[in-house]
C-alpha cells in the first residue's frame, strides 16, 4: 500500500509528539524544559515543518531546507535540525509504496546529488546547530562539490546523523526498532518503548551533539551513564520508581549542560519508520 501525503504527515507529527511525551533525560520533554527550550516548542515545529516534510513538489533538500525555514519562523530557533534530516528520506521513501521501507528508502539516498547538498548546507547554515564548528572537507559554510551522500559519507566518522545516511538508516532499522519492539513485546506500555528506544541510543554509542559541545569524554562518560540508567529502570516495576531515577538523571545532565540531542533525533526517527511500516502494510497508525 502506498499512503497517502496526508497518512505520512500524521505518522510525522505523531513521531514527534510522542518523543516529546517520553521522559528522555537530558533532552527535553513534558516533564521537564531544558537548554532554554520548551516541549511546546517542539509540539509547534512538528506542526510547523509537517507540510514541507511531505511537499511532494519538493526534492530532499528543498523539503529539508523549507521545514527549518518554517521552524524558525514558528519557534525562532533549532528545534529540530537532526528530526529533518532523517525524517525527510523517510517520508519520501514511504511516500513512493511498497512494503520494503529500507529498501525504498535506499534508492532515494543514492539518488542524492549536488543540489540537495546545496539546500542541505544552507539548512543547517540557517539552523545553527549548537557545537557545528567546521570541517576540513565538505564545509557547511562553503559552495558543495560533491552530492548530499558523498558529504555525509565525509561526516559519517562523527556523526551519527550521516551515519545514516552511508548505511542505509541501520542503526534505526536494525538498532532502534528492534529496541522499540522489545520493550512493546515484554509489556511495556504509554511513554515506556520509547524510553527504552531513546536509553538504547544514549548507551549503545556517545551522542555525537554531546561530543561536538563537551567532547568524546564527556560522551563517553555520558553513554556509560546511560547503561547503568538503563539497567537499573528495566529492573524496576514500579513507575514511579523509574521517573525518579530518570529524573534523577536528567536534573544532572542538565546542570552540566548535556544536551543528548542526537539519540533524540533517532528516536524521533524510529517512531516515525514504525509508523510507516504500519501505514505501508495496510495496517492501522496509532499513536
Amino acid at each position: 500500500m502506498t499512503p497517502t501525503r496526508e497518512q505520512i504527515r500524521r505518522a510525522y507529527i505523531d513521531a514527534c509528539y510522542q518523543e516529546i511525551d517520553a521522559l528522555k533525560p537530558g533532552n527535553v520533554h513534558r516533564f521537564a524544559d531544558g537548554h532554554r527550550m520548551s516541549a511546546e516548542q517542539f509540539f509547534e515545529s512538528a506542526q510547523a515543518s509537517s507540510q514541507a516534510v511531505t511537499d511532494p513538489a519538493l526534492s530532499t533538500g528543498q523539503r529539508i531546507l523549507a521545514a527549518v525555514r518554517e521552524t524558525r519562523r514558528k519557534v525562532g530557533t533549532n528545534t529540530n535540525l537532526g528530526i529533518l534530516l532523517l525524517c525527510v528520506p523517510l517520508a519520501k521513501a514511504a511516500a513512493n509504496g511498497g512494503e520494503d521501507l529500507q529498501g525504498g528508502l535506499a534508492t532515494i539516498l543514492e539518488k542524492l546529488d549536488i543540489d540537495d547538498a546545496r539546500d542541505v548546507f544552507s539548512a543547517i547554515m540557517l539552523a545553527q546547530p549548537g557545537g557545528l564548528g567546521s570541517a576540513p572537507k565538505h564545509d557547511v559554510s562553503t559552495v558543495p562539490q560533491v552530492s548530499l551522500l558523498e558529504a555525509m559519507g565525509e561526516a559519517a566518522d562523527r556523526d551519527m546523523i550521516a551515519r545514516q545516511y552511508v548505511s542505509g538508516f541501520a542503526d534505526i532499522f536494525d538498532g532502534g526498532l528492534t529496541a522499540y519492539r522489545a520493550a512493546s513485546d515484554r509489556g511495556e506500555r504509554a511513554m515506556w518503548p520509547v524510553v527504552f528506544t531513546y536509553l538504547f541510543f544514549l548507551s549503545a554509542f556517545p551522542d555525537s551533539h554531546i561530543v561536538r559541545k563537551h567532547g568524546g569524554a564527556i560522551a563517553g562518560k555520558t553513554q556509560k551513564q546511560a547503561q547503568q540508567i538503563l539497567t537499573r529502570v528495566e529492573g524496576l516495576d514500579d513507575g514511579k520508581e523509574r521517573e525518579k531515577s530518570l529524573l534523577a538523571f536528567d536534573a544532572q545532565l542538565k546542570a552540566d549542560n548535556i544536551n543528548p540531542g542526537t539519540s533524540a533525533d533517532l528516536t524521533v526517527a524510529t517512531l516515525f519508520t514504525f509508523y510507516l511500516n504500519l501505514a505501508l502494510h495496510n495496517d492501522e497508525v496509532n499513536a
